[in-house]
């Protein structure tokens, strides 16, 4: 039987890291620490603003869907002033955020004042047709319908 030769560790030396690396990489870490806090606040508004179009595109496709479903009108309002929509039915009020400029683009016969205004659903999944403009600093998303089939569209919007 022949036994192993065991070697003798290796000098430590080699392993490790040394205290300018660990300073480096701390100096590194707090500039990107320092950095990108800022970056991420630039882009939330954005990000804002199209979920608040999926929002309002989520409210619109409900309405249409309960108007085929129950085969009776049915009315999505948006209330400017307040910042929020409701689909006419058991559903809830939903409110958008502060910092979105809101338009709404109807028929005149659905607005029912100068802040209130609708978009009506048929039966048939037709609708008034009409559109929601969502904008921040002349930029945005529209979302829109069209009257013959109530399809409803997201797309981006730049203003004047």
């Amino acid at each position: 039987m022949s036994l192993a030769r065991i070697s003798p560790a290796p000098p430590s030396g080699g392993r490790g890291f040394t205290l300018l690396e660990l300073v480096v990489v701390l100096a590194l870490a707090t500039m990107l620490i320092a950095l990108v806090p800022p970056l991420i606040s630039a882009a939330i508004p954005g990000v804002e603003l199209k979920s608040s179009a999926r929002r309002v595109a989520a409210g619109l496709r409900l309405a249409r869907e309960e108007a085929i479903r129950t085969g009776r009108d049915v009315a999505f309002r948006l209330d400017l002033e307040e910042r929020s929509y409701e689909v006419e039915g058991p559903f809830r009020r939903v409110f958008l955020p502060k910092g979105v400029d809101l338009k709404l683009v109807v028929a005149e016969s659905e607005m029912e004042n100068d802040r209130m205004g609708a978009i009506r659903f048929f039966a048939d999944g037709g609708s008034t047709g009409g559109r929601v403009i969502l904008a921040r600093e002349g930029a945005g998303w529209q979302v829109g319908t069209q009257w013959l089939t109530g399809r409803v569209q997201v797309g981006p919007w730049e203003g004047p």
